[in-house]
């Protein structure tokens, strides 16, 4: 199976920055893509950020310009650094790896968590 541990949430006030990682571990064949997802009381879980392993990336439009997804393929770990945060940002983050175990394995999501996040006013 494969392991997915995020760290790095807080408490941080409106303008400041935060850095969030994210690290998979454990039986891992390969993995496609890696990322970062958002969930607010009461509201579903939306995209932040993703990054394939070529480097392409993604963002939602309320954080570009503002945050930065980087991954090391090497060791299986992703970062985002949130910068200029506002109390919107406000949330659970969750790390997605998207990946396989095996050469014969479904490519699969495994999910991390979750890190609060907080921005106060």
């Amino acid at each position: 199976q494969v392991q997915v541990v995020e760290s790095g949430g807080g408490l941080v006030q409106a303008g400041g920055s935060l850095r969030l990682s994210c690290v998979a571990s454990g039986t891992i064949f390969s993995i496609n893509a890696m990322g970062w997802y958002r969930q607010a009381p009461g509201k579903q879980r939306d995209l932040v950020a993703a990054i394939t392993s070529g480097g392409s990336t993604n963002y939602a439009d309320s954080v570009k310009g503002r945050f930065t997804l980087s991954r090391d393929n090497a060791k299986n770990t992703v970062s985002l650094q949130m910068n200029s945060l506002k109390p919107e940002d406000t949330a659970v983050y969750y790390c997605k790896a998207y990946g396989r175990t095996s050469g014969s394995a479904p490519v699969l999501n495994y999910w991390g968590q979750g890190t609060q996040v907080t921005v106060s006013s």
